[in-house]
């Protein structure tokens, strides 16, 4: 569901019932847009995630380490100013998507103030803005100027106002009268429409529980719902209202049954009980589950960007550039026949006369010695229209040799380029991106990165996927061209099992052996995680193709990740992503 009123009304009693009392003593600010508070209460240390994100706003507690600037943005500098104190209360105005963390803190005179740091999740409208005792917007990290919205200006010394109102009613000020009423008045509407967009904090999949509890479907029209039904809408919508005023909530996932993720929930929904039900402890552990991948996947196709931009750029470019060598080899591909003619017309030289515009010729080179008709400039001699036909017979030899080897150079560029283009989908981290840059960089398709000072590359350099087998064995997995040749060429040994999709990009996959003998187990999941991280993520019956690492060479000049290899084996598999989260992953 979305991350609506309801979910936050459950996060929001946990913010409250953990960090209630607590002392805010470190903040960071991994990303623009994303805040993290480190708070101790009780003994006991959380962490807090702030998220201003457009796809996936949200606030709740995190254990996932992020990797920080190495110079604090300055909303982080001011954050670090104002809120480094104690937590005294945290707010949710009814079912409003957004949460108040109000907190005592010292003010520049000495004394105590208290300051709120309010998160509104309202997708690309989301923000975390500062506010003073006095209700003035000390800093924010979205500035929205009056040329972004004429409605509401958010900037530093501006007073705050709440979002401007979408004339919802509260549903916790809600009677069987004003219900019954709106109905009336929304008679076009249909019942989970009419619920969703008259109240605030509602999201579709909340109004479709109600529908489905009230015993009324969510695309009928209110003017067809009779008033003994619209009365059992309304007691199912109270009752709804009353589990999450009681806090009655039970955070889970949904899944299909082929076990991918149908929505979250912060309590038991009737319309979901025939599927399978993950439940979790509380709704911060649920949502960075659910949360995690969409958001590392969003923040890495961000950053990104540029190069997935630039790789496309050249594979259009060195697409074009087959297109027309293609073009060029129909062209010249009669130049045989221009051979023939000026060995014809040499032949029978003493039989042609200057001026002539044609000529038909005997051509003793072939089983029949039919006549052929070759056409002769009048202008020029006999001789001289067979140097004419073995000029242009040579040049179109020429072109013929020079596109063979441009064709090959093309042909490796655009498999290299595709290559780096599936690399990108792999990135998990920074380190993996920044690695994908300096191997373009290497290959002469960006500048290179300028070193720096000596503290800006300390990063952790980026290192292959290791995965372990059921059986025990050791797998990894390339995310880059860089990774696949040091594993394929130093890493590997003789013994190892290397796997690679057929001719089609994708991970340099290595199972190391020890010696021993590998399960068809093993190599099966080995197989889908070479297919899964390839072109062909989304395809069915993959070919596989497998080896010794002995088997496996680099060639001379080869692009990085490009081998060759011998005596291989092929397998094929259908992709799973249910099958590798079985596997054991080792961070």
């Amino acid at each position: 569901m979305a991350y609506d009123g309801i979910a936050i009304s459950a996060v929001r009693a946990e913010l409250e019932e953990a960090l209630t009392g607590g002392h805010i003593d470190k903040v960071f600010q991994p990303e623009y847009d994303e805040i993290i508070l480190s708070v101790r209460n009780a003994g006991k240390s959380y962490k807090l995630l702030m998220s201003a994100n457009a796809s996936h706003p949200r606030v709740h507690f995190t254990e996932i380490s992020r990797d920080n600037p190495m110079t604090p943005p300055l909303f982080c500098m001011v954050l670090r100013k104002h809120i480094i104190g104690r937590i005294t209360d945290i707010t949710q105005e009814g079912l409003e998507r957004i949460v108040t963390f109000h907190i005592e803190s010292l003010n520049e005179m000495g004394d105590h103030s208290i300051k709120k740091l309010i998160i509104e999740i309202m997708g690309k409208h989301s923000n975390i803005i500062l506010v003073d005792e006095n209700g003035k917007i000390i800093d924010c990290a979205k500035h929205i100027t009056h040329d972004k919205s004429s409605v509401r200006e958010v900037l530093p010394g501006k007073e705050y106002v709440l979002p401007p109102s979408q004339d919802k009613a509260s549903a916790f000020e809600m009677t069987r009268e004003s219900f019954l009423e709106k109905a009336e008045n929304c008679a076009n509407q249909k019942a989970q429409q009419f619920i969703y967009y008259n109240y605030t904090g509602i999201a579709p999949i909340s109004a479709s529980e109600v529908c489905a509890t009230g015993g009324v479907d969510p695309s009928e029209y209110v003017s067809n719902i009779s008033r003994d039904k619209r009365e059992k809408l309304f007691e199912a919508f109270s009752d709804f209202i009353k589990r999450v005023k009681k806090k009655e909530f039970s955070p889970r996932i949904v899944y299909d049954k082929n076990g991918k993720i149908i929505d979250f929930s912060p309590m038991e929904m009737k319309q979901f009980a025939e599927f399978e039900n993950e439940e979790f402890e509380n709704m911060s552990v649920l949502l960075e589950r659910f949360y995690q991948k969409k958001d590392s996947e969003y923040r890495i196709s961000q950053k990104t960007h540029d190069l997935r931009k630039l790789i496309m750029q050249n594979i259009e470019r060195c697409s074009k550039k087959k297109d027309m060598q293609i073009s060029t080899m129909k062209e010249i591909k009669d130049r045989d026949k221009l051979k023939l003619c000026g060995e014809l017309i040499t032949a029978n030289i003493y039989a042609i006369k200057k001026g002539m515009n044609t000529v038909m010729l005997q051509n003793f080179y072939s089983e029949d010695a039919k006549e052929i008709a070759i056409k002769l400039d009048p202008n020029l001699t006999p001789a001289e229209n067979a140097q004419k036909y073995f000029k242009k017979y040579n040049k179109e030899k020429r072109t013929y040799s020079a596109l063979l080897v441009q064709m090959k150079e093309n042909d490796e560029e655009l498999e290299y380029l595709q290559t780096v283009l599936t690399s990108l989908k792999s990135c998990a981290n920074e380190q993996d991106i920044k690695q994908i840059r300096e191997e373009l960089a290497n290959e002469g398709f960006i500048k290179k990165l300028s070193r720096g000072k000596k503290g800006a590359n300390s990063q952790k350099k980026a290192k292959p996927m290791h995965f372990v087998s059921s059986d025990g064995f050791d797998i990894y997995v390339g995310k880059n061209n860089t990774q696949n040749d040091e594993l394929t060429l130093r890493f590997a040994r003789n013994n190892d099992i290397w796997l690679h999709t057929k001719i089609i990009p994708g991970s340099h996959v290595i199972i190391v052996t020890g010696g021993e003998e590998v399960p068809d187990t093993t190599l099966n999941e080995a197989a889908n995680l070479a297919a899964y991280y390839s072109q062909a993520q989304n395809s069915t019956q993959v070919p596989i193709d497998y080896t010794e690492k002995k088997n496996v060479k680099k060639p001379s000049g080869a692009k990085p990740g490009m081998v060759i290899y011998k005596t291989n084996r092929t397998v094929y598999i259908n992709p799973s992503e249910t099958e590798i989260k079985k596997l054991k992953k080792i961070e």
